[in-house]
C-alpha cells in the first residue's frame, strides 16, 4: 500500500494541482492518435487519397508524401483536442479552485499527499446535466504513483461526499482512450450510460468520443 493521505484542497496547492491536471491530460495524446489510426473512416480516406493521387500523378513518392502529411496532420489534431481542453480548463474552474469548489455549496476538491507532496487530485460539483447527481471531475494521479490504490481511494472519497450531502448518484465523463480510467470506474460500480462525439470539427473528423458513467446509490431494478 502507498503511504498517502487524502485532504481537502488548500490555496498553497494551486500550482501543483494545475500541473498535475495538465500533465495528466496531455499524457493521453499518443493514445488518442493511435485510436484515430484505428478508425475505419481514416482507412477509407487514405485509400481514396492514394488512389486519386496515383491515378493523377503515377508517382509513388507523391502518394507516400501525402500519407505522411496526412498522418502528421492527424497527430496535430489529436494534440489540438487535448491542448484546447487543458487551456480551457485552466482558464475556467482551475483558475480559482477555492472559489469554484471550496466556497460553492455541495462542491469540494481533494488532493492526495505522499511524503508531503501532492501526487493526485479529484474534484466534485453538482451536475448540470443530471439533476440530483454529483459530478466527479479532474481526476489525475502522478505517473509514478499509479497502481497504488490512490485513484480508487479518491473515487471513494467522492462517493462518501455524495452520500453525506444527499446526492442520489455520481456521474463523470472520460475519453474513449482513457482505458485505465474506464476499468477503474467500472470496478467500483459505475455504469456507462452514454457515448458521444465531441462537437468540435476536429473531433468529428477523427470520431473522438466521450463516455459518460453513472454510479447510482439506489439503482433501479
Amino acid at each position: 500500500m502507498a503511504n498517502y493521505r487524502i485532504r481537502k484542497y488548500e490555496d498553497k496547492d494551486c500550482e501543483v494541482v494545475r500541473d498535475i491536471f495538465a500533465v495528466g491530460i496531455r499524457e493521453h495524446i499518443p493514445a488518442g492518435f493511435v485510436y484515430t489510426l484505428k478508425q475505419p473512416r481514416l482507412h477509407l480516406t487514405l485509400m481514396c487519397v492514394l488512389c486519386l493521387l496515383f491515378l493523377s500523378s503515377r508517382s509513388f513518392m507523391l502518394c507516400i508524401l501525402a500519407v505522411v502529411l496526412l498522418l502528421a496532420g492527424l497527430r496535430q489534431a489529436s494534440d489540438y483536442i487535448y491542448s484546447t481542453y487543458v487551456e480551457a480548463t485552466l482558464k475556467d474552474d482551475l483558475l480559482d479552485i477555492n472559489k469554484t469548489y471550496m466556497k460553492s455549496k455541495g462542491s469540494c476538491f481533494w488532493v492526495a499527499e505522499s511524503n508531503d507532496h501532492v501526487v493526485a487530485i479529484v474534484a466534485a460539483v453538482p451536475s448540470k446535466g443530471e439533476p440530483g447527481a454529483l459530478e466527479l471531475r479532474r481526476m489525475s494521479v502522478r505517473k509514478n504513483y499509479r497502481g497504488l490504490g490512490i485513484a480508487k481511494a479518491l473515487c471513494r472519497t467522492v462517493l462518501d461526499f455524495a452520500r453525506a450531502n444527499g446526492y442520489k448518484a455520481v456521474v463523470l465523463e472520460t475519453s474513449q482512450v482513457q482505458y485505465d480510467a474506464q476499468k477503474l470506474y467500472e470496478s467500483i460500480g459505475y455504469k456507462k450510460i452514454r457515448q458521444f462525439v465531441l462537437p468540435m470539427l476536429v473531433a468529428k473528423i477523427i470520431n473522438f468520443s466521450i463516455l459518460t458513467y453513472r454510479y447510482d446509490f439506489f439503482p433501479h431494478n
